[in-house]
């Protein structure tokens, strides 16, 4: 997954949102792996997918001890689908390359999380965004922060970069 941090945003048409997706993996080759679902995003029809970070290795964050460290980034996608289709298609491709949930915050072949919608807030008991952990993980700030510097967080009102740089100040992330 190479970054492609060009200076023209994705543009939005009617009845369409700009959303970010997280991407991570730790088991078999997570290179592959994500380069498989940034091309199985871009093969969706409903989803034109925008920037696309660099790849972070970082060490797990909860889950069993042992776990070997995630590679890591983050997608810009404008689609025509509402957050729980949206959803639902991430869920569609993680089963489709392979993921099986068996362990909570296990190690996993593929992740695929729905990280912001918009300035959407909706808290659902399947759908939470934006995503309730993400303002405090320096995997997906780092690469929000690079290709989104700008995008607010609907309740907190920091920007991106403003998370990155404030609330994960000395992270110990190494880009690949």
């Amino acid at each position: 997954m190479t970054g492609q941090q060009g200076s023209a945003q994705t543009q939005c048409t009617g009845g369409e949102v700009r959303a970010y997706i997280g991407l991570g993996s730790n088991l078999g080759s997570p290179e592959a792996m994500l380069e498989r679902a940034v091309a199985a995003l871009r093969g969706e029809d409903a989803l034109r997918v925008g920037k696309v970070s660099s790849c972070y290795w970082t060490d797990a964050v909860g889950g069993p001890a042992g776990q070997p460290k995630y590679l890591n980034g983050v997608v810009e996608v404008v689609t025509s689908l509402g957050a729980n289709e949206l959803l639902e298609t991430l869920l569609a491709i993680e089963k489709r390359l392979g993921r099986k949930r068996e362990q909570r915050w296990g190690p996993r072949c593929i992740d695929l999380d729905l990280l912001l919608y918009g300035q959407q807030v909706i808290r659902e008991k399947d759908l939470e965004v934006p995503h309730r952990l993400m303002h405090e993980r320096a995997f997906v700030l780092r690469g929000l922060a690079q290709i989104g510097p700008q995008v607010r967080h609907p309740l907190l009102g920091m920007t991106a970069k403003q998370m990155w740089q404030e609330i994960w100040p000395k992270n110990q992330d190494s880009k690949r």
